[in-house]
């Protein structure tokens, strides 16, 4: 694609980086045919292809973004199925991503839009301030007919994410120290850094502890690395808040090797980890960070990639669960991490059940189910249609924001990856399926 930008904007690192993208693009629109939002909408400007030319005429002429350019940009997922399918090696996130910063700093939203972001941003990257919430919301329940769409949308959906009486402690319970639940390692051939996160950290945490077990039962040490990676302000074109929680990470990635290094980070969340892969990138040109953040993208990975490089415990359990395999986008696309939590599903004596295009997203896209409901409804819709036609006992997935998008409209068990493993080599049964295992 023909680009005109000048060579003094070429001195800025990001309108050179975002040019450069822009020229790989040869308008093909192979992307389109793999795009949620383009399946939807048969709209050519909720497209990749269409969201490019928007981008680019934006940035060429550096003009503030327009309501039709913010439109378009906020109805992209992320989901990155667009550079798999590129045959050309676009690298759209890069792109979408300086996009969302330019709009931040150029453009004022409607005062509603404002709040919900602004909300969003001061509340989830923070464990006890979002289990606060998540009280409330629950109190709220029966009143979110009146409220406006977004905010009765959120509830409904962090509400029926964690219920009382769940392994993870119920509503608004936070597990800090996630390390507390896991067995002494006899011996250390690895040792492990386990980011436990921030949304996952309140309803996620059962899949944190299975991690700290399932690590050690392997062998392995492994430590806890709390706090939010950033990805949430990150697509929120919240820029310094992003760098903010970078250097939280950094630092006690730092503290963590001060007495030895790890080997990996080992990430429960998928989208979390699309993040930190890209912190060496995110932080190039930032002298103080690069480096560290260059590290940190060298060594997280997938909690499925570094078991299967560790290798799977014993299996101690029966199989025989027929599992769904729903495959995030973030998974799939954004780390291409497609074979190792299936062949570890079928290691542990699983049925691994495909789910018909598997490619398209859920819905969730970390906050986009709370500022975009209508289009992630359908997308759930969809995802569930699928699924319904299926002979399966559980779901299985390995990012949170896709579990808790379809236990939003599904009454079937939903338990995240690692925890069907820990529990088939030597660990609890997951609570979603402890009724479904006693029968």
């Amino acid at each position: 694609m023909r680009t005109e930008f000048t060579a003094e904007q070429l001195e800025d690192p990001a309108l050179r980086e975002s040019e450069a993208i822009i020229r790989r693009c040869v308008h093909c629109g192979f992307c389109n045919a793999t795009c949620p939002t383009y399946l939807l909408q048969g709209d050519e400007l909720d497209s990749p292809r269409g969201r490019i030319y928007l981008i680019k005429e934006m940035l060429e002429n550096d003009r503030p973004a327009t309501t039709d350019v913010v439109r378009h940009v906020d109805r992209c997922l992320s989901c990155l199925a667009c550079m798999t399918t590129c045959p050309s090696g676009v690298n759209y996130q890069h792109l979408v991503d300086h996009a969302r910063a330019h709009i931040e700093q150029t453009y004022r939203r409607p005062w509603s839009d404002r709040w919900m972001r602004a909300f969003l941003a001061a509340v989830m990257p923070y464990p006890r301030r979002f289990a606060f919430f998540l009280v409330l919301g629950r109190l709220a329940r029966p009143f979110a007919p009146l409220l406006p769409r977004r905010l009765s949308s959120a509830l409904a959906l962090l509400s029926q994410a964690a219920q009382p009486g769940s392994e993870d402690g119920g509503v608004g319970h936070v597990q800090p120290n996630a390390s507390a639940a896991a067995v002494p390692a006899p011996a250390t051939n690895a040792r492990v850094g386990v980011l436990t996160g921030c949304v996952q950290s309140v309803l996620g945490s059962s899949a944190n502890a299975a991690t700290f077990r399932l690590l050690s039962r392997m062998g392995a040490e492994p430590v806890e690395l709390s706090g939010c990676c950033g990805s949430l302000s990150h697509h929120l074109g919240r820029s310094g808040e992003t760098r903010d929680f970078a250097v939280t990470v950094i630092e006690r990635l730092k503290k963590v090797e001060s007495s030895s290094p790890v080997d990996a980070i080992a990430v429960t969340a998928s989208g979390c980890g699309v993040h930190l892969n890209d912190y060496g990138f995110v932080f190039r040109e930032d002298d103080q960070l690069a480096e560290s953040a260059a590290r940190v993208s060298e060594l997280a990975r997938d909690v499925t990639e570094v078991v299967a490089e560790l290798g799977l415990p014993t299996v101690t359990r029966p199989g025989g669960l027929r599992v769904a395999y729903h495959s995030a986008c973030s998974m799939q696309h954004g780390l291409r991490n497609q074979n190792p939590p299936r062949e570890l599903l079928r290691a542990a004596g699983f049925e691994v059940v495909e789910i018909p295009e598997g490619h398209v997203c859920c819905g969730s896209a970390g906050t986009y189910n709370m500022l975009q409901p209508e289009l992630a409804d359908r997308l759930r819709e969809r995802k569930l249609g699928h699924l319904a036609g299926l002979d399966f006992d559980v779901i299985a997935a390995g990012n949170l924001g896709c579990m808790t998008q379809l236990a939003a409209g599904t009454d079937r068990p939903i338990v995240h990856t690692v925890e069907l493993l820990d529990w088939a080599t030597g660990g609890p049964v997951p609570s979603a399926i402890a009724a479904l295992v006693a029968a």
